[in-house]
Parts: structure tokens; sequence; C-alpha cells
């Protein structure tokens, strides 16, 4: 058995002490996913007026306001509201590869899943996982309790990648366990066909969840330098290709650049947040460096 604990390193986790992950979009119930941030329901507390949009209910009009004003105003609320996250690990094979001196990209989304994990329990929220490759082999439903955590991390550390990818049909299955409406966190190398990537992760836009994508690449995959002679294994197939990595090299540059380009863009498109990370860089400087940039938004 693992050691699920080396995962959990003090000093990242206070690195991201104060950090907030925040939901972007809207979920369930109009929230929007930011603990103590307002989350606009019908409890008790009121927080504020806004102009009334269409679609918004009558009941909520303020009347005293409009008979001051002659405007529609809606009154908001606050209420205490934890958002629902679940990690989906991509557990085939392509996962398990690590060029010299990296981590594979399991163990990196290992690291990732821990850090994101920690971070949302502190935060009171409640978070699951998810594992994955042409079905669903381990599917821990969200928590917000602190111990918790331990038994997210042993089963991360404890299933080793195996068989082929089938993005879309994994995802479907996961869809379907994900009842409540909240953050889909989905981290895999994406070595499937975009078009069946995105429709498994447009099944979850589709039932109004925010779907946060993280693309884990070692550095050989993008840049191809793997020298004058190599023979490849494919560890899904385990077909073998022998073959000069520098003739080739530039048109696999274009394609892989290509393949990263279509699934940005899809991700785009379908208001599916997106972010690629290269293995070579440390797990707490990519998570820190993502959580900034939507810090911002």
């Amino acid at each position: 058995m693992n050691d699920y604990r080396k995962y959990l390193e003090p000093n990242v986790i206070a690195q991201l002490a104060g950090i907030e992950l925040k939901a972007r979009l809207v979920v369930e119930g109009f929230i929007t996913g930011l603990h103590r941030s307002p989350y606009h329901g019908f409890s008790i507390d009121f927080s504020e007026h806004r102009p009334y949009r269409t679609g918004d209910e009558t009941k909520n009009i303020d009347w005293k306001v409009f008979g001051r004003t002659d405007r529609y105003y809606v009154k908001q609320y606050e209420q205490e509201t934890n958002l629902r996250t679940v990690i989906a690990v991509d557990s085939s094979r392509s996962m398990a590869y690590a060029s010299k001196g990296q981590i594979s990209k399991y163990e990196y989304a290992i690291y990732l899943a821990a850090a994101l994990s920690t971070l949302l329990i502190k935060q009171r929220d409640a978070v699951g996982l998810a594992l994955y490759d042409t079905e669903i082999h381990k599917y821990l439903p969200p928590k917000a309790k602190p111990s918790y955590l331990a038994e997210l991390l042993k089963a991360l550390a404890n299933h080793e990648p195996s068989n082929a990818t089938h993005t879309a049909l994994a995802l479907d299955m996961l869809a379907e366990k994900v009842k409540s409406r909240g953050l889909v966190i989905v981290m895999s190398d994406f070595f499937d066909d975009v078009e069946s990537a995105l429709k498994g992760l447009k099944h979850f836009r589709h039932r109004n969840n925010e779907v946060l994508v993280f693309q884990i690449l070692d550095p050989r995959e993008i840049d191809f330098d793997f020298g004058y002679a190599a023979e490849f294994v494919d560890m899904e197939t385990d077909e073998i290709m022998t073959t000069q990595p520098y003739q080739i090299r530039h048109s696999y540059q274009t394609e892989m650049q290509k393949h990263i380009d279509s699934i940005r863009k899809e991700c785009l498109n379908h208001n599916i947040d997106y972010f690629l990370i290269n293995t070579e860089m440390s797990f707490d400087k990519a998570l820190k460096k993502y959580l900034a940039k939507r810090a911002k938004i």
C-alpha cells in the first residue's frame, strides 16, 4: 500500500492557505460558488437590492422601494451554501508515462488533487473523487469532513493506471452520478479524440456544472526531444514504432500544438475553464499560477 501522506506537503499547503478556489459560472440556485461571499438565495439575512431583470420572480420585488423610486428592485439575500466539487482523474495507462527526471502524469495529478482537496475542505466546501479510463473505477461522493481527505488520498495512491481511454463514455457515467450542480475538475492528458473528450465535458455543462480542465503533459510529449533514434511503445495498445525523432520532431510539434489549441478553443467555446500543465513545473507553482489567474476573474 502506498503512503498517501507524502502528497500532503506542509510547505505547499501553507503557501496555498488563504487562496480560495472561485467558481466563476452560475451553479445551483444561481450561486457563485465562492465561500463566504454573498450567495443569493432566499434565506433570512438581507444583503442588498439590485435592478429587476426579466425572469426574476415578482414576489421578490421590493414594493416599498418601487413606491419611492418608481423603479423595480429585487431583494437579494445571503445564505451559507458550500461549493460541491468532484475531482475526476484520468487513470488510463498513458497517464503513467514519465520521461527521465520527471514524475508520471498520474502522480502529478495526485499532488494537484491533494492540494485542491485540502484547500476546498479548509474552506468547508465538499469535495469528492472519481478515477476513470473507459469507465468509472472509483467514485467517492463530495463531503466536507476534514477526515475525508485521507480516504480521498488513499484511493488515489492505491490505484495503478491501467486500460485505454474513453473520455466521453467515462465522463457520461460520472455525470449521471453527480446529482447536485457544482464544480467538476477534470485532470487528464487528453490523449483522446477531441470531439469525444469534449462530448463528455459538455455533459456536465448541460447540467449547469462549472467545469475546470487541467491538461497534464510530460515535457517530452510537448517538445519531442528524444534524440536521433528511439523506439516508441504505445502504453495503451502496446504497439511498437522505431523512428528517428529528429526527422519528425517539427511535424509532431505542429500536430501536438494543433491538438492542444483545439482542446483549449473548444473549452473556451463552451465556457469550460482550461489550463495546460507541463510536469516539468513543480505542481505547487502550477497550482498557484492557476489560482492567481482565476482570482482575477
